[in-house]
């Protein structure tokens, strides 16, 4: 049995910014507005400078009056993220930003550009307290959640970026730093802002977000029953319990049939294919037998409602372990195939600049960061 291992659920509520005009309800904002002495329809205004035109800085939404400018700056429109740097590769398709928040903690987000998308990893919390052994971010521990707003200001400076270039985003994925659901309500109010069309959102399609977990299995069910489109992706990594305690310690208070029941539940509600996320790890959980079980126990659990999306491991520093040979890799995905479930390769990129999947530990060094 697995030495027990610990699990930060609840995070210091230290740092947290000042609320800003993305973390109130569009009730709220109107409320808080005519607090402030302005015409309610200025709520109105503000949310389609931010939403419709990814604007943040309210002395430039030149049909508000000066003087409502400054006092809307003052009161609901605090600094979320500062940049402190951006790193790109895959000849300019992926850009890692490093970005500082009120309090002085960093986190990551990674933008993906592909031909026919626009895609946003973006982070829930600075660091996650899941404690997963293979993954740069678990290891760095928690600092704290992220507000509704810091997680929505990611998405705002990534459509910005990408208007700029001529071109939209499209899709999102909470696959950044953090268990997105260990910080439940303030990740479902960014969804919501997110999916919602202008002026109370981005106007992102639901079925374009993914949600990952590590498998909290009573969130899932939660998330469920928001009756929402969303893609879930579980973190399972290893089919059978004495590993994924291991390897992925919440494992210990949600064992991987709670988890597959519980993603089933998912399914069945939003009628979703469920994403399963494996990272092969070389002579850790990619043996045969391992394969031949995840592909028998998906299809027992799921039937045709799930995928398996094997991770080739990326490398973080001082890591002992390694990513799978290829003839393995391709073996296991033979394997999972055969039981009847779909299984492909991710595309990993931004592994160079420590941007892929498991790398993203929002370190700020002299050249470059060890994260994303």
């Amino acid at each position: 049995m697995a030495e027990p291992v610990t699990l930060q659920f609840s995070a210091p509520k230290r740092g947290m910014p000042p609320t800003h005009f993305a973390d109130l309800t569009p009730e709220e904002r109107i409320a808080r507005i005519t607090d402030l002495g302005l015409p309610k329809f200025r709520a109105d205004q503000i949310a389609r400078h931010y939403y419709g035109r990814f604007e943040a800085d309210p002395s430039t939404m030149t049909d508000l009056p000066v003087a409502a400018r400054e006092t809307i700056t003052k009161e609901l429109f605090p600094t979320l993220l500062s940049p402190v740097r951006s790193i790109e590769t895959d000849d300019g398709d992926t850009t890692k930003s490093l970005w500082r928040l009120n309090d002085g903690t960093l986190l990551e987000s990674v933008l993906m550009r592909y031909p026919d998308r626009a895609t946003l990893c973006i982070s829930s919390q600075a660091g996650c307290g899941m404690n997963c052994p293979f993954c740069a971010t678990g290891q760095g521990g928690l600092d704290r959640n992220l507000s509704a707003s810091e997680i929505v200001d990611q998405v705002r400076a990534a459509a910005a970026a990408m208007e700029a270039e001529g071109s939209r985003l499209t899709n999102i994925v909470f696959m950044g730093m953090g268990e997105p659901l260990a910080n439940y309500k303030r990740v479902i109010s960014a969804v919501r802002q997110i999916t919602q069309p202008s002026p109370q959102g981005f106007g992102i399609s639901q079925r374009n977000v993914t949600v990952s977990t590590v498998g909290l299995a009573p969130a899932i069910r939660k998330l469920a029953d928001e009756d929402m489109s969303v893609r879930l992706a579980v973190s399972l990594h290893t089919p059978d319990d004495e590993l994924r305690d291991t390897l992925v310690p919440i494992n210990n208070r949600f064992s991987v049939e709670e988890v597959l029941d519980a993603a089933r539940y998912y399914a069945d509600k939003s009628g979703r294919r469920v994403s399963i996320e494996y990272a092969l790890i070389r002579d850790i959980n990619d043996q045969d037998w391992r394969a031949d079980m995840l592909g028998k126990k998906l299809h027992k659990a799921l039937g045709s409602k799930v995928h398996v999306n094997l991770i080739p491991l990326n490398p973080t520093p001082g890591s002992k372990w390694d990513a799978s040979p290829k003839e393995r890799q391709d073996e296991f995905v033979r394997r999972v195939i055969a039981q009847g479930v779909t299984c492909t390769v991710r595309d990993t990129k931004g592994q160079e600049i420590a941007a892929a999947c498991g790398q993203l530990a929002a370190e700020e060094t002299t050249g470059e960061t060890a994260g994303a």
